[in-house]
């Protein structure tokens, strides 16, 4: 197991020597490598011990691919960062989050080609999901407004509950729905990116994206509410997300 904990740390390494390419054509102030390079470390620090406590013997391909999804997601993290002490190239950004949004659908597709799924696996995913979508959702703010945040928000917001709510980590059936919630709000997000739309369609496509994910944490709340009046014991210490392991590996 020694020799799979630094695999994840080769992209680090890779999305470093991204960064310094991006940073040869974009101006990438100190504050947007903090950005990027700190999701880097701290998201492989948390996957490291995910590993060390599931005693993960091989990354595997699927991990392979979430990760490659991770090292891009911090490079727009980067560039986030960036857009605001000076314009960054929207097609480069744009780029970069329909690569990672596509990829969504390849890691879970290699999870199952190769009988590799697994509970880290699935973790591993949706938290790099969620990541994206607030990281867009703050890139958003400009064109939308505020609000929007609350796409990005909403899972942090079910992890926290969780500690105060000990009921609410309940593992929830599976659902996948909730997938294709999360796929739709990073497209969504993407759009408003990208500028294509008038300002007007950029807040509705932003409006329609936060229904969705709304919808579908409040059925998983009302869930939740049901099974704990029920008193059904607890049968699980993860946290609920939108995409639980069931569904996405």
């Amino acid at each position: 197991m020694g020799k799979v904990q630094w695999v994840p740390w080769w992209w680090v390494a890779a999305g470093i020597a991204g960064l310094a390419a991006i940073g040869t054509t974009v101006r990438l102030p100190a504050a947007a490598w903090s950005a990027g390079v700190g999701y880097l470390i701290v998201s492989t620090a948390l996957l490291m011990r995910g590993i060390r406590r599931g005693g993960v013997e091989h990354f595997g391909p699927a991990n392979a691919v979430t990760a490659t999804r991770s090292m891009l997601v911090g490079l727009v993290t980067a560039l986030v960062a960036a857009s605001f002490a000076s314009a960054v190239p929207t097609a480069l950004l744009v780029a970069l989050v329909a690569v990672a949004l596509t990829l969504d659908g390849v890691d879970g597709y290699v999870a199952r080609r190769t009988r590799s799924e697994s509970e880290l696996g699935a973790r591993f995913d949706m938290e790099v999901d969620a990541f994206l979508l607030l990281v867009l959702c703050v890139y958003d703010v400009r064109y939308v407004g505020w609000w929007v945040l609350t796409i990005g928000l909403l899972r942090y917001a079910f992890v926290v509950a969780g500690f105060v709510l000990p009921w609410m980590n309940h593992t929830l059936p599976p659902r996948y729905w909730r997938k294709v919630v999360t796929a739709a709000c990073g497209v969504a997000l993407a759009l408003v990116v990208s500028q294509l739309l008038p300002p007007a369609l950029n807040v509705l496509v932003a409006v329609a994206a936060l229904l969705l994910i709304v919808e579908s944490f409040g059925r998983d709340v009302i869930w939740l509410v049901r099974v704990n009046l029920a008193g059904a014991p607890l049968v699980s210490l993860e946290k609920a997300s939108t995409s639980p392991p069931e569904e996405s590996r």
